[in-house]
């Protein structure tokens, strides 16, 4: 019998094969919140100013922590501005481990970079990441001439469950009417909870998410089991009905990520919906390919194009591609 083909890009391929298929279980995340606060981080840019503050919490909520990155150069006048928002499945993660990418961010686009350290399920679930990561745009809105920042400029982003919180922002902020992101970032979001109860999925070319890490972490975000016929108002972006009058987006995936379909989907009825989406889809990319894999040129390539896609959104008149 002819074995399949491989369906890793050829890119990808070396470290599918290293990468070991565990799934989020209540006491392994403990250890993998622990691991994560020992990873390397880079030294300190000279080029970028990095700085942590403490902005006001919503109502009856603690404070929250905002990374904030500044290029050092001079700048004539206010900037655009990036609200970003890590992954980790809504269970773990912390502004840190995007230094890299959003120090990027800050140098080659010349923009201000607010990433949100927002609480983690399952100690704190829905709404409290959501309405951090609101609490942190209306800081960003409120202090935009204090932070030499353009409001009509403002973009939200993030990846994994941050791009799964980054659509569902879009989705609060527009019913709350207080503030409006100009345009929404979604790297391989995590938007739909239905897709755990999906048994037509073949995981054998998934990495670093697969279906039971997917359960455990809805089950955490949401505080029931994932899937069920109604769920809270903005806990799950795909489950809202209307998407009329979204911000326009960008949307990027790899063909080996669980998040593929889900995605598309919700890509697909941005666009009924009359909200521009540009949609990448990467042939053979695994969940997180682009920080796992960094250096390889698929990996580049990637974070060039929603790198892209941000500057043209901020920068309207550059004429930039």
């Amino acid at each position: 019998m002819k074995p399949a083909a491989n369906p890793f890009h050829p890119d990808l391929q070396r470290a599918a094969r290293l990468i070991p298929n565990i799934t989020a279980t209540r006491p392994l995340l403990a250890v993998m919140r622990f691991l994560m606060r020992f990873q390397s981080t880079p030294r300190a840019p000279e080029d970028v100013a990095v700085e942590d503050v403490q902005v006001p919490g919503s109502a009856g909520a603690p404070p929250v922590r905002v990374r904030t990155y500044r290029p050092r150069r001079t700048v004539q006048g206010p900037t655009p501005a990036l609200l970003w928002i890590h992954g980790g499945g809504y269970i773990m993660g912390r502004p840190e481990q995007d230094d890299v990418l959003c120090v990027e961010f800050a140098r080659e686009l010349g923009i201000f970079v607010a990433s949100v350290d927002y609480r983690l399920a399952p100690e704190h679930p829905f709404p409290a990441p959501l309405e951090d990561c609101y609490a942190a745009l209306r800081w960003l809105f409120a202090q935009a001439g204090a932070l030499s920042v353009l409001p009509e400029r403002i973009a939200i982003g993030g990846a994994s469950a941050g791009g799964g919180l980054t659509a569902a922002l879009a989705q609060l902020a527009h019913d709350r009417k207080e503030v409006r992101p100009t345009f929404q970032l979604l790297v391989y979001p995590m938007l739909d909870d239905r897709t755990t109860t999906r048994t037509d999925i073949d995981g054998t070319s998934h990495r670093a998410w697969n279906q039971g890490s997917n359960v455990f972490g809805w089950r955490a975000y949401l505080g029931r089991e994932p899937g069920g016929a109604e769920v809270p108002a903005h806990a799950v972006p795909s489950r809202r009905e209307d998407l009329s009058g979204l911000p326009p987006a960008w949307l990027g995936v790899g063909t080996c990520d669980l998040f593929h379909d889900e995605d598309l989907a919700y890509a697909r009825r941005l666009e009924a919906a009359g909200v521009p989406c540009d949609v990448a889809v990467v042939p053979g990319a695994f969940h997180g390919f682009d920080v796992i894999t960094r250096s390889a040129g698929v990996a580049r390539d990637f974070r060039g194009l929603y790198t892209a896609a941000l500057r043209r959104a901020l920068f309207p008149s550059s004429g930039v591609a």
